[in-house]
């Protein structure tokens, strides 16, 4: 063979080998690509499983969140619900004497604002000093104050007693930064109990001088009658004054004894659905005339419902009451104004026999139904007394107080009729 038939074998040799690395190399790739695109493929698949499970997993965060958020406003919202509707008086304060919570039952009983949150407790409390004092020794001792009672006489007319308790308000790792204040409105009780101490006090009084001044009348009785017997024709004139005296004053004596009795004895009450107006208005008809003639007037004005009375009692009492006030003002020698005026307030009507007289001195009002005390020369001091004990036996109370006119107020608080 020549040298060229040689060259071209060498060549097409390394044509041949060249052409199978390349071969080999294409496959290698074909390879590779293949296996790139199996391992693209199972990451895919790993990729989308982990983005769901992360999908879920906020999902099912943002169904608990929403949840939690939910029940958090519903705990706030029975939070809520409770101090509204607490008939105690419910009052938060912080260690910066500021006022935090107040429910409406609070405010109503301390006549308070709704804006009340965020003021200064001493200062809203001002009217209310015995409160104010209970929750300031609380804060600034640390110690709790249960159950004390505490007379805060927020109006005249309306005398406001108060169970308070006050407990320090801590954090949890013991840190004091508040109180909390419950208190209950105490009066009811309150003037049922000097109710029921009131009728003790009467009974008693009755049982150990009801025969004392019924021995006293004999006797009186029996001087009365000896200086009857006495004809005063027959007596010189120097001692016909002394015997006209000793008539005179058994006279009086015999009418102070009578009504201490009608005051002491028990009362024989005989309850039935009685209109209260009438009643009044029978009582001023016994004293108009002489209100009249010395220029005055008797007047009516408000409510005045049936209730559940002794209507010869009530009729008793509210004569007296307006009888006294008449006396007084012509005592005074003021033309008497006197206003009856009836308010159904709650489950009670209040009736008050106001007089534009010469009032009653403050010092003196915890005294007018003490039987025998009396402002006037010639009173018995048992007329109120006896007053009270009749609005006391229909479990009512009385009251003294300052009538607009500048005279006095009597005022009468009767329980209405249960509703069937």
């Amino acid at each position: 063979m020549t040298p060229n038939a040689y060259a071209l074998i060498g060549l097409m040799s390394i044509v041949a080998a060249l052409i199978g690395v390349l071969m080999f190399a294409v496959l290698r790739f074909a390879s590779a690509a293949r296996e790139s695109r199996r391992y693209l493929s199972e990451n895919r698949s790993e990729t989308a499983f982990v983005t769901g499970a992360l999908h879920d997993a906020v999902t099912k965060l943002k169904v608990q969140e929403r949840e939690m958020l939910a029940r958090a406003e519903a705990s706030e919202r029975l939070s809520e619900e409770i101090v509204e509707s607490l008939t105690s008086g419910l009052l938060v304060a912080g260690s910066d004497r500021r006022v935090r919570i107040l429910n409406p039952a609070g405010r109503r009983m301390l006549n308070l604002p709704e804006g009340a949150v965020g003021q200064d407790y001493r200062e809203l409390l001002g009217d209310a000093a015995p409160l104010e004092e209970a929750i300031e020794e609380c804060l600034s001792t640390g110690r709790a104050i249960k159950r004390r009672k505490l007379d805060i006489g927020l109006s005249e007319h309306s005398p406001a007693y108060l169970g308070v308790s006050v407990s320090p308000l801590s954090t949890r790792q013991g840190e004091p930064h508040g109180v909390i204040c419950l208190f209950t409105d105490l009066t009811p009780f309150i003037e049922m109990e000097e109710q029921l101490r009131l009728k003790e006090s009467l009974a008693q009084v009755g049982e150990l001088t009801a025969g004392i001044a019924h021995e006293f009348r004999n006797g009186l009785a029996t001087i009365h009658g000896y200086a009857r017997l006495v004809d005063l024709k027959l007596l010189p004139d120097a001692f016909r004054p002394h015997v006209e005296g000793i008539r005179q004053e058994t006279d009086a004596l015999g009418e102070v004894v009578t009504n201490f009795l009608n005051f002491a004895r028990p009362a024989q009450v005989t309850f039935s659905r009685v209109d209260l107006r009438a009643i009044a208005e029978r009582a001023a008809d016994e004293v108009r005339n002489e209100a009249r003639s010395h220029g005055g007037s008797v007047t009516f004005r408000g409510e005045f419902p049936v209730i559940d009375g002794d209507d010869v009692l009530l009729r008793q009492a509210f004569s007296n009451l307006v009888r006294n006030a008449v006396e007084a003002c012509v005592a005074a020698s003021v033309p008497p104004q006197i206003l009856i005026d009836g308010r159904v307030e709650g489950g009670n009507v209040r009736v008050s026999v106001d007089d534009n007289g010469p009032g009653i001195a403050a010092a003196a009002r915890e005294r007018v139904f003490t039987p025998f005390f009396t402002t006037k020369g010639r009173g018995t001091g048992l007329g109120l007394a006896l007053v009270q004990k009749i609005i006391v036996t229909h479990n009512g109370r009385i009251q003294v107080g300052s009538s607009p006119q500048g005279g006095a107020s009597l005022q009468v608080v009767l329980p209405l009729p249960a509703s069937p």
